[in-house]
């Protein structure tokens, strides 16, 4: 990837893969509550898309202005697969670890481009990604190892 457009062309593939997770979460989630956060997050994942398309066709309007908590449960966390059966515990794991990787690509694309427009967009992004991670984690902290 070495044009700004191979970059986000990426980034809209990765944001669409994690749209149709997150809805297929959704379809396996055995609590309602959980249901409904996962399609939101499926949701809020092709929004992330649609912006990206909108900054290639030259509209770029998202800024980082506010740092993230990291509560950095997932660095001490195993990797998980996901699968047909996978637990609410799984489904979080697998869930943060997605959320943290994305935050990392929007950073390390943040690092390569030049333009600052474009700089503030990945760093939107990746401030996104990181709220999403936050959410993720502080429902670790609550429903897993509080009650272990």
């Amino acid at each position: 990837m070495n044009t700004v457009d191979e970059i986000l062309d990426y980034a809209i593939d990765q944001e669409q893969q994690a749209a149709d997770f997150y809805a297929d979460m959704a379809k396996r989630a055995e609590k309602g509550g959980m249901k409904e956060i996962f399609l939101e997050f499926s949701a809020e994942e092709e929004r992330h898309r649609d912006k990206l398309l909108n900054v290639k066709q030259g509209d770029q309007e998202l800024h980082a202005n506010q740092a993230v908590i990291n509560l950095k449960i997932s660095d001490y966390l195993v990797d998980v697969e996901p699968h047909e059966n996978i637990s609410y515990q799984d489904a979080l794991i697998v869930a943060m670890k997605r959320e943290r990787a994305a935050f990392r690509l929007y950073s390390d694309m943040a690092e390569k481009v030049t333009e600052p427009a474009l700089q503030d967009v990945f760093l939107g992004l990746a401030k996104e990604e990181a709220k999403h991670k936050l959410f993720f984690e502080s429902e670790y902290d609550e429903r897993v190892l509080k009650d272990n």
